[in-house]
């Protein structure tokens, strides 16, 4: 009986690395409370959790914050990324002329612009926006490209044998084609989009109402309540997680069974 439960397709990822967390929660709560770890220096798991509880209005509400921010970002991201590297591939010259530019924006880092951007875009959230957009960019626009690119040369030189037009190899060819690459990309940029929402945050330095998760970790190393500032990086941590998952079963939507990179093996 227990071999088919082994056997079952969700069985390894989701109940080992629950088994490994909780494994690892109990040495850290072990670890804090036989060695007397002092709250202030590093929280047991129980007094994390109890922060969460009394503070949790307070963190969720900057929880929407940063996901306002983080959905902006990701999705100005994915459109500018796609409208990019349909550009890119209409000329060689186009993606050789631009390419270094969109290169510069990934390698500049984003803690040297963000103040520049704070201080030349005067609306606050526009301006986290925006800083966040900038780190979730290249990663669409790099995937989409290369999908884009990575048609097989005997269905291109079918097309162009039938003498069809660029729109339709476009859509009918290029775009399948690209379409795993540009779910590799939205993995990577979901999760980029978070990490620039809580840097910008950072940057910022916002308060009051607008104010993120980020916000709350500052608050909370200033006032030494570091089980508070645990619980908004679990917030963090676990809104990562969760948007990975969610682009995870986007990809096995859109791909199902007819694509390679989402057929399910059986070993």
């Amino acid at each position: 009986m227990m071999r088919p439960l082994m056997d079952r397709e969700w069985f390894a990822p989701v109940v080992a690395p629950l088994v490994v967390g909780t494994l690892l929660l109990g040495l850290w709560q072990f670890c804090c409370r036989e060695f007397q770890i002092p709250i202030y220096l590093f929280p047991a798991p129980s007094d994390i959790a109890q922060s969460l509880l009394e503070n949790w209005p307070d963190l969720l509400h900057a929880l929407g914050s940063t996901l306002k921010i983080t959905f902006a970002a990701f999705a100005l991201a994915t459109t500018l990324g796609v409208a990019t590297a349909f550009l890119f591939i209409q000329s060689r010259w186009i993606e050789m002329s631009l390419l270094p530019y969109a290169v510069l924006l990934q390698v500049t880092p984003i803690v040297a612009v963000a103040p520049l951007i704070i201080i030349l875009v005067k609306n606050t959230p526009l301006a986290l926006t925006a800083c966040a957009t900038v780190i979730a960019l290249f990663p669409i626009i790099s995937n989409t490209t290369i999908g884009l690119r990575s048609v097989d040369p005997g269905l291109l030189a079918y097309f162009r044998m039938n003498k069809v037009g660029r729109a339709q190899t476009l859509w009918r060819l290029r775009v399948p084609s690209a379409l795993p690459f540009f779910m590799a990309g939205l993995r990577i940029s979901s999760g980029l989009a978070l990490i620039g929402a809580v840097v910008a945050e950072f940057v910022a330095g916002t308060g009051g109402r607008s104010a993120g998760l980020a916000y709350e970790i500052l608050q909370s190393g200033f006032q030494l309540d570091i089980p508070r500032m645990f619980a908004a990086l679990l917030l963090i941590t676990v809104t990562g997680v969760v948007l990975f998952g969610l682009m995870v079963g986007l990809d096995r939507l859109l791909l199902g069974h007819w694509h390679d990179s989402a057929a399910k093996t059986e070993r």
